[in-house]
């Protein structure tokens, strides 16, 4: 006996210490500091990152192509005892001169290996075994290329805006995530005060309809308004994991991971800031999507530069070494010179007018993207004026709901209260509960509302 328990003992310590192990990590945020682990852990800020390092790879690719390639090999060769023979028994060596005139005078010729061949039944050369090894450094330089490099910087660019656009849109979320979570969770505490309220005048109505001194249909109908105020809890409640789950999704956190919102609504819900930003004006060059319009008139008006590049020449220049040994018991007969030098000019000179019809169809694409950053000037400025006017209504809209949700909780309270000392129906009680949740439901949109406005025109001018 004494040793099971023991035993218990100690697996049940076993046991608190592996719960105590496996609790879940607690994330408490600040909205700077989620919008600042999503940029380090959302899928999206992760791809528009990888996508800046490959653009950075393409022009590389780009760049090298324009400078010195270098190549080197080795090559063997074995004829397996192959004899060149020329035929009639003559032999390739009778066919040289023993001397040569060099300044008048006769200079005679040695051939390595020339007694052996001459020895041979055939009269041949025998062809042994040999190997070359060989470096060859070239460059070739067209002007497509130099265009070509310039069209991967506006590329460049390009991706760059879009990574840094990719990470304001990855902080306007989290923000209205962030937001969303905290009135929702406002909501919950209101509609919980407002159910225990209930759920005591349910039990007082209910009382005095034991006693004789009340009819059982008002009990009915507060106890009917108790379960709808709960059913309203139950869908916030819902509502409310819905939006933590978007929240873990925008942070790139652990699906099961846990997270602690520290900043209130009232420090993130400015309405002198909102105020301040409906007079700061627009500046077209700070908007992403007209900076990408921009780059890409630049990509077009490159392109008709890199049209044109197919008339121009193409200059390319190589030196090759090479070094052959053979690996027979002679040096034979070796023709290949140790190094070279070549270049060449290539000019194209008619295509049946490929070329021309490049450089129109250049020009075109160049003016249809002058024509959509033309247009988008006027419909960002069109954008940013309803923009404006969103905020604006939004904000008297908030100012409304936020002195009606506090009219409406004062009334259900003063209702309550009278309804204690029986100054008030069960009807008036009823009413008074739907107002207050209809009020809250109308104070969380108009707190949404600001927020969503103030995002969308903090983000089409780019506020820091």
């Amino acid at each position: 006996m004494k040793y099971n328990r023991l035993f218990s003992l100690a697996l049940g310590a076993m046991l608190t210490v592996s719960a105590v192990g496996q609790e879940k990590e607690v994330l408490r945020l600040s909205l700077d500091e989620a919008q600042q682990y999503a940029l380090e852990h959302n899928a999206s800020m992760q791809n528009a990152d990888l996508d800046m390092k490959k653009a950075e790879l393409e022009r590389w690719k780009t760049l090298s192509s324009m400078l010195p390639q270098v190549r080197t090999g080795f090559d063997y060769q074995n004829m397996c005892g192959y004899t060149m023979n020329f035929g009639g028994g003559r032999s390739m060596m009778s066919m040289i001169p023993d001397t040569i005139l060099v300044g008048g005078v006769p200079v005679p010729i040695t051939i390595p290996g020339a007694e052996e061949a001459s020895s041979t039944e055939s009269g041949g050369i025998a062809m042994n075994p040999n190997g070359t090894f060989s470096v060859t450094a070239s460059i070739a330089l067209t002007g497509a290329q130099i265009v070509g490099t310039l069209l991967q910087d506006i590329s460049m660019q390009m991706t760059d805006i879009n990574r840094q656009q990719t990470a304001q849109q990855t902080r306007s979320n989290v923000k209205n995530i962030y937001v969303s979570i905290l009135v929702m969770q406002q909501t919950v505490g209101l509609l919980d005060s407002s159910l225990a309220n209930l759920e005591r005048l349910a039990a007082t109505a209910q009382a005095s309809v034991d006693v004789g001194a009340a009819e059982q249909v008002d009990a009915d109908k507060l106890q009917v308004q108790v379960a709808s105020m709960k059913s309203s809890i139950n869908s916030s409640k819902r509502s409310l994991q819905a939006l933590r789950n978007s929240m873990l999704l925008q942070l790139g956190a652990d699906v099961d991971a846990d997270f602690e919102l520290t900043t209130p609504v009232d420090q993130i819900l400015s309405v002198d800031n909102a105020t301040q930003l409906l007079g700061r004006g627009f500046d077209l060059t700070k908007n992403y999507n007209y900076q990408l319009l921009e780059q890409s008139e630049n990509l077009a008006r490159r392109n008709v530069t890199m049209a044109y590049m197919d008339f121009t020449p193409t200059l390319s220049a190589y030196y090759q070494y090479s070094a052959k040994t053979y690996f027979g018991r002679d040096e034979g007969f070796n023709m290949t010179p140790p190094n070279m030098v070549g270049a060449s000019l290539t000019l194209p000179l008619f295509t049946s007018g490929t070329r021309t019809a490049n450089v129109k169809s250049a020009k075109i694409a160049l003016q249809e993207s002058v024509n959509s950053r033309r247009q988008a000037e006027d419909g960002l400025r069109v954008q940013y004026n309803q923009l404006c006017y969103d905020l604006a209504s939004a904000l008297e809209t908030y100012d409304i709901q936020s002195r009606n949700l506090d009219v409406t909780r004062r009334v259900f309270d003063n209702l309550t209260e009278k309804y204690r000392y029986g100054r008030a129906s069960s009807l008036e009680v009823t009413n008074a509960s739907t107002d207050i949740i209809s009020a809250q439901s109308s104070y969380i949109q108009a707190v949404m509302s600001v927020i969503s406005a103030q995002t969308a025109l903090e983000d089409l001018i780019n506020v820091e």
